[in-house]
């Protein structure tokens, strides 16, 4: 009886054994350009895998980098009477606003008034134009912003309007370099403010622009003493919702809850428009994760193109060699061990191919890496699926030949010119 164990090396000795090498080094350049097909596909898909896999976790990292469950409300409609309004185009929206869906809207969590613009920021002989922003101490929760150095602003601060403000990373570069600011002392416009806290570096937000070009200052500091005397209202309000599932609801509770407040008539158009920049970056996500499926697709045609131009070679050389197998089978040689022959031939070429591919997908995903300046690193999945496919490959488009071959009338095989 024969051994299971026995059967299985006999096999595994049969598709990778020195006849199955000897027949590929026999014609070079006829295996190289064979295996050049699944050499490209095997790369394609590593590089696509790769770099997708980077731009879903640059886009997920934006999204965190958005805020903690972000609803933005801006002052003023997109569009009123055919005239686009927007940020500063009205005073439709107050403190009391904010305090009324912080108190109405069980879903919300936080909220921070804000009140931006620029500003000239001064500091001996430097200078730098930048944008303030006027927040309450709640703004760094909801915009998930820690401080890298020094203490954020309080809420005594806010009432007493205090002349205190946080420095992101590109003011401070520009005002004083690589020196630490907490406790010195600066202007803005003809107003002096103490720093008291540095932010860390927050990167670009989703349209590019620079989140660590600003100034955070009190609310209350930026209404009476940059914007002037008078001045009541707000720009934006900062909501956190309490969860990612709970921000559609609580957009539509403060739609609800403002047109209320502002006594918009139901056919009227609403003085405010309420961003979630997050939705932005989900569709950009999703448009990665198409774009990525696409592009396998296309990977995987290039496969099936090296994977007939090796049924296509195998034939080949199933003809040339019609009078070996004839001999073979003559001198009783089982069909089994002639079809396992060529089938190992083929996984062989398969499997070169897919070496190949993986040294030049990781090649190439190093290369993209530094040039997209993207940390892109190579999925361990994606190298395993890579041999997996190699091989699955290998054996669906040898098959063919590989019975052919063994399925040859021996009488018939030796008489082959």
């Amino acid at each position: 009886m024969r051994s299971p164990v026995g059967s299985q090396v006999r096999v595994w000795a049969t598709l990778f054994g020195r006849e199955a090498v000897r027949a590929l080094f026999r014609h070079k350049l006829r295996s190289l350009l064979a295996a050049l097909g699944i050499m490209i596909g095997i790369a394609a898909v590593i590089l696509v895998v790769a770099i997708g896999k980077a731009g879903s976790e640059r886009a997920e990292a934006q999204l965190q980098n958005l805020g903690d469950n972000l609803v933005w409300v801006e002052a003023g409609s997109r569009n009123v009477n055919g005239v686009r309004t927007g940020t500063h185009g009205t005073t439709s929206l107050t403190m009391d606003d904010a305090e009324a869906i912080l108190r109405e809207v069980p879903l919300i969590t936080r909220v921070s008034p804000q009140v931006d613009s620029n500003a000239q920021v001064i500091y001996g002989d430097q200078n730098w134009n930048t944008k303030y922003r006027g927040v309450s101490p709640e703004f760094l929760d909801i915009k998930r912003w820690p401080l890298a150095e020094g203490v954020s602003f309080t809420d005594e601060d806010v009432r007493h309007a205090a002349n205190v403000c946080l420095l992101g990373q590109t003011v401070r570069e520009k005002l004083f370099g690589a020196a630490n600011p907490v406790g010195q002392s600066l202007r803005i416009g003809i107003h002096p403010f103490v720093v008291i806290g540095l932010l860390e570096p927050k990167g670009p937000s989703a349209t590019g622009q620079d989140q660590d070009d600003t100034v955070l200052m009190p609310y209350t500091t930026a209404q009476k003493k940059l914007r002037g005397k008078g001045f009541t209202w707000v720009d934006d309000i900062m909501c956190s919702a309490a969860s990612s599932q709970t921000v559609a609801a609580a957009t539509a509770q403060i739609v609800g809850l403002l047109r209320q407040r502002h006594q918009i008539r139901p056919d009227g158009e609403d003085d405010f428009n309420i961003r979630r920049p997050d939705e932005l970056i989900k569709a950009q996500i999703e448009q990665s994760q198409t774009l990525a499926l696409l592009l396998v697709s296309v990977a995987s045609i290039s496969l099936l193109v090296g994977g007939i131009g090796i049924m296509n070679v195998m034939l080949a050389s199933v003809t040339q060699r019609t009078r070996e197998i004839g001999l073979r089978l003559a001198v009783g040689a089982q069909q089994s061990a002639v079809q396992m022959q060529f089938l190992g031939e083929a996984v062989m070429l398969t499997l070169l191919g897919g070496l190949l591919g993986i040294l030049l997908g990781v090649g190439g995903t190093y290369v993209f890496g530094r040039v997209l300046e993207w940390p892109i690193s190579i999925p361990p999945a994606g190298i395993a699926i890579a041999f997996g496919f190699s091989i699955g490959v290998g054996i669906f488009f040898g098959f063919y030949p590989a019975r052919r071959a063994a399925r040859l009338d021996p009488i018939t095989a030796l008489r082959y010119e």
